[in-house]
């Protein structure tokens, strides 16, 4: 069942007496801060790499001004074509790109908009009620990263366009025919000599609109991927049920804990912040909320966040006071007792974000805080009295949280004095490196002790330490800190990363800033990998999102022709280190291939896997983190199916696989 708490007809009626024509908005409402030039110096400060992240980030940054257009009231559609020659068209139905002359800068505003940066209509507040694209940078550099770029704007029922290479206008803004309605249509070339590569995927694509659609409900989007001549794809979104649809979509095939699912959507009549907010617990032992400001994913939270845990735990608390489900004696229940198994989606909208940078991670306006914890408050104490067997399951599973944390919190303390009696001294595994500077530190985590002793053999003493684990640690997403801290290989790590968990969680006290997970090339080393990503995906988040976790790489393979031998880290590298090293007249060439880190002696674990100058290693990220939760809920929660059709779609794209 859908609760609603539907925005007054007051509210409504005051934002659609904001609205503007098309007609009023023009060329005097775009603001030029700077200009353009660094973007195709230092591409990453923008996009935030050169990767597929950064390739994909000139989709969302196009995207997000027909967005914009379509929160400010214009249009309900957006359609993207993937074109062939890894052509991008995205076209919307908004008012269209002011194409006036400027009256400062005596050029069309549509120019200044797509060449200049921080050039738009939302700075000053009279272009956009709300806007994603706040710093107004998105299209103008998506413009200087692409080697071909063409605008065509619908307005004033004609049909205009300008054509730009490597951002530079290749000839002015001119009308080329008549046209029906309003709207944007950019179409860019990403430009190879920038980017790793130009290929765009359609799962990242359509994982990302597909939440936008979420968020933004009642747009239509259509994705079209035409780039096989003869293989064209469709794809549609449209959700009437906004974020309480996203709830469902995240929530899909876990136990739920009450049936009725918590939504409002409300605006703030004293700061003006408009809210969306639904929220189902499940039985799950993790939280996930993902917030979002003016549809932007804030993964770091900020205030709203702030809001929404205040409010959450002080009316769930009162509830809990006022039926008689906490007793006088009982203490009353804290953040992470209420946010166990809670699903949340909390989406904003308000006229001027503050945001930490360019990527927009965290919120830090004040009044969205209070807007969020008011409103939100007052609609939970509605719904909860409204629907009590919600509420008492709710409240349950919170109750039963805290008794669990107490446990935990004593094995926690356990944990602790173990450490401190042990000399404040960390594991008799662990062998320390002398520096006792986290930023030069490193700690290797190795499976097993052959391979911790030829890593502590080949290792520098001075920046590396070695914690070697025996076996396959406890898997976390099945189980409870209390359980989980009783775990003697997880206790080790604990006291060896020096942070603490759960409560008493501080990253300031990280002893190694890069955490490298070194395990063997093998069935056996892919599950013990993925069993410490999950503990510290579900534990130690902070440690992924400040980029402190890492995967070592060791070779695959050690190839020797006569006295001469080189190391190939795939089947690929091997296959043309073999043919370019051996001849009809030379055909003798030895192949071993490492399966365990313990077949390599210390000099080559060492030369191979941990010198800095020479080793390979991957670097853990959250791109996506409602994506890594459904990855990490499939492949390690305690519901079997979800996982056998996972392993049964990907069957043939595994291939050489050692078991």
């Amino acid at each position: 069942m859908l609760v609603s708490f539907i925005m007054p007809k007051s509210s409504i009626q005051k934002i659609e007496s904001k609205k503007q024509t098309a007609s009023s908005y023009d060329a005097k409402h775009i603001q030029v801060l700077e200009g353009l030039e660094p973007v195709r110096k230092r591409p990453g400060m923008y996009i935030g790499s050169t990767g597929p992240s950064g390739l994909h980030h000139l989709i969302w940054e196009v995207m997000d001004n027909s967005f914009d257009e379509i929160m400010a009231g214009y249009g309900k559609k957006i359609i993207l074509r993937l074109l062939p020659d890894h052509k991008v068209s995205v076209e919307d139905e908004g008012r269209g790109i002011p194409v006036d002359i400027h009256p400062q800068y005596k050029k069309s505003a549509l120019e200044l908009v797509m060449t200049k940066l921080h050039a738009g209509g939302k700075f000053g507040g009279e272009g956009y009620k709300v806007s994603g694209g706040l710093h107004g940078v998105g299209v103008s550099v998506v413009n200087a990263l692409s080697t071909n770029l063409r605008v065509e704007v619908k307005r004033d029922k004609k049909l205009w366009v300008q054509e730009y290479q490597y951002g530079k206008p290749q000839e002015n803004v001119h009308t080329i025919g008549k046209a029906n309605g309003t709207g944007t249509r950019v179409i860019f070339s990403p430009d190879p000599t920038i980017f790793e590569t130009v290929e765009f995927d359609l799962d990242t694509i359509l994982d990302h609109l597909r939440q936008q659609a979420y968020l933004t409900k009642g747009t239509y989007l259509l994705i079209c991927d035409e780039r096989e001549k003869e293989n064209h794809h469709s794809y549609a979104f449209y959700f009437e049920g906004g974020v309480a649809s996203y709830v469902r979509h995240i929530n899909r095939g876990k136990p739920k804990k009450h049936p009725t699912l918590f939504y409002i959507e409300k605006t703030d009549p004293v700061t003006d912040v408009a809210m969306e907010i639904g929220f189902q617990y499940t039985e799950e032992y993790h939280e996930a909320i993902f917030c979002f400001t003016n549809n932007i994913p804030n993964p770091e939270g900020g205030m709203h966040l702030i809001g929404l845990r205040s409010a959450l735990t002080r009316e769930l608390n009162q509830y809990a006071r006022t039926k008689g489900l906490l007793k006088e004696k009982d203490s009353n229940l804290t953040g992470e007792d209420v946010r166990e198994g809670l699903t949340a989606v909390l989406s904003i909208k308000l006229r001027e974000p503050q945001f930490e940078g360019q990527t927009k991670a965290k919120l830090g306006n004040p009044e969205a805080r209070t807007a969020v914890e008011s409103i939100f408050g007052e609609a939970l104490r509605i719904f909860l009295e409204e629907h009590p067997r919600d509420a008492e399951a709710i409240v349950g599973k919170c109750i039963l949280s805290a008794q669990a944390r107490a446990a935990a919190r004593a094995a926690r303390e356990t944990v602790l004095r173990k450490g401190v009696l042990d000399g404040l001294t960390l594991p008799g595994k662990l062998a320390d490196c002398s520096s006792k500077d986290p930023e030069k530190s490193e700690l290797f985590i190795v499976e097993g002790d052959s391979a911790g002793g030829s890593a502590k053999q080949g290792r520098n003493r001075e920046f590396q330490a070695i914690l070697p684990l025996r076996g396959k640690i406890l898997n976390v997403e099945r189980a409870r800190l209390d359980r989980m801290l009783n775990n003697n290989e997880l206790k080790s790590l604990i006291i060896a990363l020096g942070t603490n968990i759960g409560e008493g969680f501080d990253l300031q006290k990280l002893r190694y800033h890069r955490v490298i997970i070194m395990t063997d090339a093998d069935v056996d080393g892919a599950h013990i990998r993925t069993l410490l990503l999950t503990l510290f995906f579900r534990y130690f988040p902070d440690l992924i999102r400040q980029s402190h976790i890492y995967i070592a790489k060791p070779p695959l393979y050690r190839i020797q022709v006569g006295k001469k031998f080189w190391y190939a880290y795939s089947d690929e590298e091997r296959d043309i280190v073999v043919k370019r090293e051996t001849s009809p007249e030379k055909t003798s060439v030895t192949i071993q291939r490492y399966k365990g880190l313990g077949e390599m002696n210390p000099e080559q674990l060492w030369e191979t896997t941990m010198d800095p100058a020479s080793r390979v290693m991957k670097q853990i990220t959250i791109d996506d983190a409602e994506q890594a939760e459904e990855i990490f809920d499939i492949l390690m929660g305690s519901d079997v199916a979800p996982r056998k059709r996972f392993i049964q779609t990907r069957a043939k794209q595994v291939q050489n696989l050692d078991i």
